[in-house]
């Protein structure tokens, strides 16, 4: 099926979607249905937001939200933080932004859904093109830092180098740094 038309699906089941779901993304296996994120991974995502506020140049923010489209590779994405310019971020456009205007994005992991931040998005992101891929998972206490997209050995775009850490590390995403000891893990 031709991303467009994935695209327009995606908008249907969101108009018909019930309470919790709050958006799609559009996978390499389908569409995916997003519902509101824990409090926990919230906190994470306004600690982190508030520690890079603090580090960006001028001209750049971090944003908790957002989709991320590239349509030349049919992908729709929700990151939970972006770093893009307060320029393109001010634009009267209800699009999508697009992944060459992103410096950073950011996942936090979900309890039931790991496997989409840790194999699909580590395909997608430098597929798109983007940057730094910061990861961080709750569940484990750690964070990974991928960088450097380009052709892996087998020719497709990947994030040529990883660093991992463990929460309390500060961690190294570019020029900023990232205090994970603020971080919280999941209570299981």
């Amino acid at each position: 099926m031709d991303y467009a038309r994935m695209r327009a699906i995606a908008e249907e089941l969101l108009e018909r979607a019930p309470e919790p779901v709050v958006g799609a993304e559009i996978t390499g296996n389908g569409i995916l249905m997003m519902v509101s994120p824990s409090r926990p991974h919230q906190l994470i995502a306004m600690r982190l937001r508030r520690q890079l506020d603090h580090q960006l140049a001028d001209g750049l923010v971090a944003h908790t939200g957002g989709e991320v489209e590239d349509v030349s590779i049919g992908k729709l994405r929700r990151p939970d933080l972006i770093v893009v310019p307060e320029e393109i971020f001010a634009e009267e456009t209800m699009d999508p932004f697009h992944p060459r205007d992103l410096s950073l994005v950011a996942e936090i992991v979900s309890p039931t859904n790991h496997s989409n931040d840790y194999t699909e998005k580590t395909q997608d992101y430098p597929a798109m093109g983007i940057p730094f891929y910061l990861l961080v998972d709750p569940r484990k206490g750690t964070a990974a830092v991928m960088s450097d997209p380009g052709p892996g050995p087998d020719g497709l775009r990947c994030y040529r180098a990883r660093h991992d850490y463990v929460f309390g590390d500060k961690v190294a995403v570019g020029e900023w740094t990232v205090d994970t000891s603020e971080f919280p893990r999941y209570q299981v």
